[in-house]
């Protein structure tokens, strides 16, 4: 992926079990939690480019969230603060080599942003 992709979109469901099923049915995505990432279930789109998670709802988090693939979140963040946007979460890791954040962009739409390399085994 290159700065600028969508790289990944959150779905938030209330019930993991039925949110993997209706998904699979639907649209015949795989859906797999990787190791480490057991309450998080992957899916891949068919064409295998598209894909995400199906994350537990919660405050602040009841609409799906894209991810777009920046070279540096710390770069990107100061950029997109410069022109109005806010941070809803600074950047945390998620494996030793990549690492999220989300920010709001000055309309308000929530948008997070991903940095590195996430390998997924499985």
């Amino acid at each position: 992926m290159a700065h600028g992709d969508i790289t990944h979109i959150d779905i938030p469901v209330s019930d993991l079990d039925a949110a993997k099923s209706f998904y699979s049915t639907l649209f015949g995505w795989q859906i797999a939690a990787p190791p480490g990432f057991e309450d998080y279930p992957m899916w891949q789109a068919p064409n295998e480019i598209s894909g995400g998670g199906l994350a537990p709802r919660s405050e602040g988090f009841s609409q799906p969230r894209s991810y777009v693939e920046v070279d540096s979140i710390d770069d990107t963040i100061a950029l997109a603060k410069e022109h109005g946007a806010t941070v809803v979460m600074d950047k945390s890791e998620i494996t030793e080599t990549s690492w999220w954040a989300v920010i709001t962009d000055p309309d308000g739409n929530v948008m997070g942003l991903y940095e590195g390399v996430t390998e997924v085994d499985g």
